[in-house]
């Protein structure tokens, strides 16, 4: 099918690329003016900014507290960006349609960016706070611990997944990843959508490279798994994954890639490709009814929670 013709309007206004160097900080606060007043949010009964006191040193995080009856388990999210973009705020409509979609508490995560902060200081704030979590009894509650992230997001999802893994540290139930970028090698040859989707959909292929520099420049080496963990040679005894990828995304055939050794690898995993669709259209436009759909498989995921 085409592209939703609601993403389609959206996409006839923006400008070409004109190859002009990338500003974190002009792209950050152009980022942060298009954020809704609180009074325009989603309401739920309880959204609390506090810090994490980790081991990676204290993280800013976002607490979400659904409407309604007795909890059901704790998300863990990381927002996307490119490892370089995004706040608790710029993701904040997401990770409150989490919370009342699922019935989980959700804990956002604002880790340190790139190029300000090198590799691996937002992985290691993203897992020191799913460390912490587990201390809270508060939040956990006895219920699911899943993890998920949106783009850069679902990257440190793999990643935190394949470090808790290696520790002996299996509390984390499950690993839900929205169209993630998980091979940071961007030859084009690699991966079909990265020609099929190169032009014309939000992301384009030639900004891959530099988009991502700011993290790849601080040490983030391609070839590391944590950096690309579609690049970890034993994907076994990973938690359970959903996987949601785009249609019109080059990064869509990685995504599924990973599914599909995630599958050989023994691990239940469910990967559903959303037509019609462009990267990151959780954050932009979750609104449009069919694909507001994500959050409900994301409860059915973690165990048939149903809206509220």
């Amino acid at each position: 099918m085409p592209i939703h013709h609601e993403i389609a309007k959206v996409l006839s206004t923006l400008p070409a690329p004109d190859g002009s160097p990338l500003d974190p900080a002009a792209m950050r606060a152009h980022e942060a003016a298009q954020v809704p007043p609180p009074e325009q949010r989603l309401p739920l009964p309880d959204v609390v900014d506090s810090l994490a006191e980790t081991d990676a040193g204290p993280v800013p995080v976002r607490i979400y507290t659904p409407t309604g009856s007795a909890q059901h388990g704790l998300i863990i999210y990381f927002h996307g960006g490119a490892f370089f973009l995004g706040s608790l705020d710029t993701h904040d409509h997401v990770a409150r349609a989490l919370a009342k979609e699922t019935g989980h508490t959700v804990v956002s995560v604002g880790y340190r960016l790139a190029p300000e902060a090198a590799f691996p200081a937002g992985l290691d704030d993203c897992y020191a706070v799913v460390r912490w979590a587990v201390e809270q009894e508060q939040l956990l509650g006895g219920g699911n611990l899943a993890i998920a992230g949106d783009s850069s997001g679902g990257n440190f999802v793999a990643a935190v997944a394949a470090k808790a893994h290696d520790d002996g540290f299996h509390g984390i139930t499950h690993q839900i990843l929205y169209y993630p970028s998980l091979d940071l090698d961007f030859d084009v040859d690699r991966y079909a959508s990265l020609r099929d989707n190169a032009e014309g959909f939000g992301l384009e292929t030639a900004g891959l490279a530099p988009f991502n520099a700011f993290y790849l420049d601080g040490g983030a080496e391609p070839a590391n798994p944590l950096v690309s963990p579609l690049k970890r040679e034993d994907l076994g005894g990973l938690p359970p994954a959903l996987i949601i990828t785009a249609e019109f995304d080059p990064l869509r055939d990685e995504g599924e890639l990973y599914g599909q050794r995630l599958a050989e690898a023994g691990v239940e995993v469910s990967v559903s490709r959303y037509a019609g669709a462009n990267h990151g259209f959780v954050q932009h436009f979750s609104w449009i009814p069919e694909f507001h759909k994500v959050f409900a498989e994301t409860a059915e995921f973690l165990g048939g929670r149903p809206g509220l």
